[in-house]
């Protein structure tokens, strides 16, 4: 295949200046000019900056804007260009990669992944759907944000948010740390989800929605999901207990968990989520704010180089 020139922005994750990740935007920059296409390449020293500096270079209309990290990138990237004509391409080099994996592009492998990023910068992007979250702030204020992959709103997201607020250890660690935490008090909240206008009022460990099919780093919670069918897939885990909980984990891993009487499988467009105390909703691994919210899908508003 000819290589056609494009223009292209890249993007690089702010926290990849140290770790095994710090030379993999360089290498993407590197390649992409090495093929022949003009590429800019946005570094800033945090996410807010970055988001300031990507929107602007996405307003000259890019042949596409490249993240390279993890879904916080994609969702950075999801957040500038739903909507718009510019497509997404996506270099992971996070610890879950989701967004990568639904897509199947290479997250184990750097260069496999900018092979596969030139050769999509020569086809037509795929058009998928994205999550339009809502929700109104302590001050009364409506905010919105989107998403590409997934939303969890229930044991994950409180792991999630243990952690965030953890100054020690540093690392992968300070999760597992949170896990067995959170885990020592194990406990079911009162849920009301709304499915397309359908209560459901129950209480549960685990409200998760799906874009794409896993979270996490390839926890497989709707197993079934598709990025371009209209719908959102919602994954509801009832009560448990913590034995009952280890059992079952494991099986997420292979999709196979939803088979357990106790994990409930929905699909909907539009899904309300209110609970009885609490609990910070993460989207594509991100903080978003506290339930309750809602989310919808917006059909074909995103177009991904895949």
């Amino acid at each position: 295949m000819t290589t056609r020139p494009k223009r292209v922005v890249v993007a690089i994750n702010p926290s990849a200046s140290f770790g095994s990740s710090r030379d993999v935007g360089p290498a993407v920059v590197q390649t992409l000019r090495a093929l022949g296409h003009e590429v800019t390449s946005l570094t800033e020293p945090d996410f807010d900056s970055l988001m300031v500096s990507a929107r602007a270079a996405v307003t000259s209309r890019p042949d596409a804007l490249v993240v390279v990290g993890g879904d916080g990138m994609v969702n950075l990237g999801t957040n500038l260009l739903v909507g718009t004509k510019v497509p997404l391409g996506i270099v992971p080099s996070g610890t879950g990669n989701d967004m990568a994996r639904g897509l199947g592009i290479p997250f184990d492998d750097t260069e496999a992944a900018i092979r596969h990023l030139d050769a999509a910068l020569q086809r037509s992007p795929r058009v998928i759907d994205a999550a339009r979250i809502r929700w109104t702030d302590a001050d009364g204020s409506a905010s919105e944000r989107w998403f590409a992959c997934a939303l969890s709103a229930g044991f994950d997201a409180i792991v999630n948010e243990r952690a965030n607020l953890m100054q020690h250890p540093k690392g992968p660690s300070r999760y597992i740390l949170a896990l067995l935490a959170e885990l020592v008090g194990l406990t079911p909240h009162r849920y009301r989800v709304e499915l397309d206008g359908e209560a459901l009022e129950l209480d549960a460990l685990m409200v998760s929605v799906g874009n794409s099919v896993s979270l996490g780093g390839g926890m497989k919670i709707t197993p079934d999901a598709a990025l371009d069918d209209g719908l959102l897939d919602v994954m509801i885990v009832k009560p448990l207990s913590r034995l009952s909980f280890l059992r079952i984990f494991p099986r997420v891993f292979q999709g196979t968990h939803t088979s357990d009487p106790r994990v409930v499988m929905r699909r909907a467009k539009r899904v309300r989520i209110e609970v009885d105390t609490e609990i910070v909703a993460y989207a594509d691994g991100e903080r978003i704010a506290p339930l309750p919210l809602e989310v919808e899908v917006e059909p074909g508003a995103l177009r991904v180089l895949a």
